[in-house]
C-alpha cells in the first residue's frame, strides 16, 4: 500500500494529503467541488506537466485551464495530434505540415502524389476528428530510448522526426499515442481527446486552418480574420526554404553537423539585403511617382525594427536618396499627462502617450518644406523640451520614423495616404521543429529579448519572461490590428539564428531560479532549443540584423 504524501494546491491555497502513486487528474478529482476550473494541465513545482503525472513525494501543485497560455498551448497541441490521427486514418499517405500560425488560426498543409485539398477533402477530415474526439480517446505518454522511437517513426513514414532525432543527443525520448498512432511533441498533451470539443477545420489558400477554442466568448471554435500580406510574407520565406532544403531543425542540424552552415548563412544574409534592396526601390519609385516622402516602420518587440531602419536607409542611400529620422518618443506628452492602464500606472505604450497634435504638425510643416523645431523628450524629468534641434527635408530626402505605432492610422491621420509608405517588421519564423511542431514567432522575439535584456540592460530572464504577458497584450492592442495596413513586410527572422542564439540564451533561462512561475517557460523555452545543434557566432556578419541582440554589429544603436 502507497504512503500519503502532502502536497500543495496553489488553486485552494492549503496542503492536501495524498496518496503516493496518485495522478494529478485523481488528485483534482478529489477536490473539484472546490476548484473553480476544469483543468487541462497543471504546474508542478513550477513545471508543465500532463494531468497522468503521477506524485511519489511532497510537490507544489497548481491546475491550469485551458484560458491560462500552458493550457491553451495544450489544447493546440493535443489538436493537432487528433488533426494528425484523421488524417492518418482516411489518407495515410499523405504528409501533414502544421507551418505556422495566421487569421488566428494554424495553417497546415497536405502533400502526395497529385493531391490537391478540396472543402470535401477538409470536411472529410474534420468530420474524422469530431468522431476521435466524441470517441474520447486517451492521449498516451512514453518514453524508450532514441533508437527505439527512431524506428517507430521510420516505420510510420515520419521521417523529418528521425532527421530530428537522429541529430539529438538525448538517450531517451518522449512520445505519445492515440490508439495506434504515435507522434512526439515537445511538451504535455490533454488527458484525452473528449476535451477538445472547441475546434475548426476550414479551407484555406492551398491548405486548412485549424481553429482551437476562442477564448473571448469561452465557447465555440476561433473565428478567423484576413491575414493575406501575412500569409504572402510567411509563404516567400516556406518558398524560400524549401528551394535551399532546408525548413526544419533536423535539415538545418544536419546542415551544421555537414559544415556547411557558412554557405547558408551567406544566402540567408542575401536575401535579407534584397528584400530592403527591393523596399528602398519601391520607396524611390512611390516618392517619385505619388510624392512619398514619409516612410513609417512599425513592429513588435524584438522584431529586429531599429537594424531594419538602418539597412533601409543605406539601401535608400544607394538610390540617391538621403533618409532622415524623426524618434516617436521624443513627441511624448509629459508624464502627467500620460494616460493610466488598468493597473492606475503609466502607459507609455498607448498611441495617447504621444502628442499626435504637434506631431501631425510638425509633419505638415516639413512636407511643405519648412524648417520645423524637433523636440527632446527628458526621460528624467518627463518633460518635453527643445533644445535648438531643427530639420528641413530637401527634394531628396525622405522622412523614417522608427515607432510601435507606425501602421496606426490615426498616428498621422493628417498626412495623405499617398505620402506614406508603411512598412511592418517581424520575425516571422518559418522553420519548424518537425512536420507537426512550429516554432511561434513570439517565442523567436522573445529569445532575442531576453537575449539583449540581459545583455545589455541589466535585466534577468525571470523578469523578462514575467513582462512579456503584457508586452504581449500591448501588442494585441496597439501594433498587431494594424499590421494588414502595411505597403511591405519585412520578416525579420532568420533560418539559422535558434541555432546560433542556442547557446547565449541557454546560460540565461538556466539562471531562471527553480522557485518562481516564471521557471516553467524557462523549462519550455530550454526543452525546445535542446533540439537545436548550436552554431558559432563568428559565421555571422556585422552587418546582420541578428547582431542587434547579439552584439558585434558595425551599426550604432
Amino acid at each position: 500500500m502507497n504512503s500519503t504524501v502532502k502536497i500543495f494546491c496553489k488553486n485552494l491555497n492549503r496542503y492536501l494529503e495524498v496518496e503516493g502513486g496518485s495522478s494529478l487528474i485523481d488528485i483534482y478529482n478529489s477536490v473539484k467541488e472546490e476548484i473553480q476550473i476544469y483543468p487541462i494541465c497543471a504546474r508542478v513545482n513550477n513545471k508543465n506537466e500532463g494531468l497522468g503525472y503521477v506524485i511519489y513525494g511532497p510537490k507544489q501543485v497548481e491546475f491550469l485551464d485551458r484560458y491560462s497560455p500552458s493550457g491553451t498551448r495544450v489544447y493546440v497541441r493535443s489538436l493537432c495530434m487528433v488533426l494528425y490521427k484523421a488524417v492518418k486514418n482516411l489518407y495515410p499517405s499523405l504528409r501533414l505540415r502544421m507551418q505556422h500560425s495566421v487569421s488566428r488560426g494554424y495553417f497546415c498543409t497536405l502533400s502526395g502524389d497529385n493531391f490537391t485539398i478540396t472543402p470535401e477533402v477538409v470536411k472529410a477530415i474534420k468530420d474524422e476528428m469530431q468522431l476521435i474526439i466524441d470517441t474520447n480517446i486517451p492521449f498516451r505518454r512514453h518514453e524508450k530510448l532514441t533508437t527505439d522511437v527512431i524506428e517507430l517513426f521510420r516505420n510510420q513514414g515520419l521521417n523529418d522526426k528521425v532527421n530530428l532525432l537522429e541529430t539529438s543527443k538525448n538517450l531517451y525520448t518522449t512520445y505519445y499515442t492515440l490508439g495506434e498512432t504515435a507522434d512526439s511533441y515537445y511538451s504535455a498533451l490533454a488527458p484525452s481527446t473528449g476535451v477538445l470539443k472547441d475546434f475548426d477545420l476550414q479551407p484555406y489558400q492551398h491548405g486548412m486552418l485549424l481553429l482551437a477554442f476562442n477564448a473571448d466568448t469561452k465557447s465555440g471554435a476561433q473565428t478567423p480574420i484576413e491575414q493575406k500580406k501575412m500569409f504572402d510574407a510567411f509563404t516567400t520565406y516556406t518558398s524560400f526554404n524549401k528551394i535551399i532544403g532546408v525548413d526544419d531543425v533536423g535539415a538545418l542540424n544536419k546542415v551544421v553537423l555537414n559544415k556547411e552552415v557558412s554557405m547558408l548563412i551567406n544566402v540567408v544574409e542575401a536575401l535579407h539585403f534584397k528584400v530592403f534592396s527591393d523596399i528602398a526601390a519601391e520607396i524611390v519609385r512611390r516618392n517619385r511617382d505619388r510624392g512619398a516622402k514619409i516612410v513609417l516602420v512599425s513592429g513588435p518587440s524584438s522584431s529586429g525594427k531599429t537594424t531594419s531602419t538602418k539597412r533601409l536607409a543605406i539601401q535608400l542611400m544607394t538610390n540617391l536618396v538621403t533618409p532622415k529620422m524623426i524618434s516617436l518618443d521624443n513627441y511624448f506628452v509629459n508624464r502627467v499627462n500620460t494616460p493610466l492602464d488598468e493597473n492606475g500606472d503609466y502607459d507609455y505604450e498607448s498611441l495617447y502617450a504621444l502628442d499626435l497634435q504637434q506631431f501631425n504638425a510638425d509633419l505638415e510643416a516639413l512636407l511643405r518644406g519648412e524648417e520645423v523645431a524637433l523636440p527632446t523628450y527628458n526621460f528624467e524629468l518627463g518633460e518635453r523640451q527643445y533644445k535648438g534641434n531643427t530639420l528641413r527635408l530637401d527634394e531628396s530626402d525622405v522622412l523614417i520614423i522608427e515607432g510601435i505605432h507606425g501602421l496606426n492610422p490615426e498616428l498621422t491621420a493628417n498626412i495623405p495616404d499617398n505620402q506614406k509608405f508603411k512598412i511592418y517588421v517581424s520575425a516571422l519564423t518559418t522553420l519548424t521543429i518537425d512536420d507537426h511542431n512550429w516554432v511561434p514567432t513570439s517565442d523567436n522575439r522573445l529569445l532575442r529579448r531576453i537575449i539583449r535584456d540581459y545583455k545589455y540592460r541589466g535585466v534577468s530572464a525571470t523578469e523578462t519572461i514575467r513582462r512579456w504577458a503584457s508586452v504581449r497584450a500591448g501588442e494585441e492592442k496597439w501594433i498587431f490590428p494594424y499590421q494588414e495596413y502595411a505597403d511591405a513586410t519585412v520578416n525579420s527572422s532568420l533560418l539559422f539564428e535558434l541555432g546560433v542564439m542556442k547557446d547565449y540564451v541557454e546560460p540565461v533561462l538556466r539562471s531562471v531560479p527553480h522557485n518562481v512561475p516564471e521557471y516553467a517557460e524557462a523549462i519550455r523555452l530550454r526543452t525546445f532549443l535542446d533540439y537545436f545543434v548550436p552554431i558559432s557566432e563568428h559565421q555571422v556578419p556585422s552587418t546582420s540584423l541578428l547582431r542587434e541582440f547579439l552584439g558585434g554589429s558595425s551599426f550604432h544603436y
